[in-house]
């Protein structure tokens, strides 16, 4: 078992995490959120990545060993985490846009209008 991509995937997160902490603008915690997100990527597919695996299709002449198979299911909830990704990206920009136009400005400290 490799380390290398769950440390990679660990700091894709915590520089996302810190870049939407540390973030003056919007635009640029949206861009950080994604960049976070990409690390749940990579942990998926670590977790799913098995060396010498087979795909799991048992059909045919020749089906591969059921203990060398790499699990699709991973696979699949990467693709959807792909997908919720771009849908929630595309929502928080659209929200920026509209606070753009509604109080001229990105940095969140300076949108009192919207506190409680």
């Amino acid at each position: 078992m490799n380390i290398y991509p769950y440390c990679v995937a660990g700091w894709l997160v915590l520089i996302g995490s810190l870049g939407i902490v540390r973030s003056r603008n919007l635009i640029h915690a949206v861009v950080c959120l994604s960049v976070a997100q990409s690390g749940t990527y990579l942990l998926l597919l670590a977790i799913g990545y098995q060396r010498g695996g087979a795909p799991p299709i048992f059909a045919g002449s020749n089906p591969p060993s059921p203990l060398n198979v790499v699990d699709p299911v991973v696979q699949a909830l990467t693709l959807t985490d792909i997908v919720i990704q771009a849908t929630v990206t595309a929502l928080l920009l659209a929200l920026a846009i509209q606070i753009h136009k509604r109080h001229g400005t990105l940095d969140p400290d300076e949108l009192s209008a919207l506190r409680g």
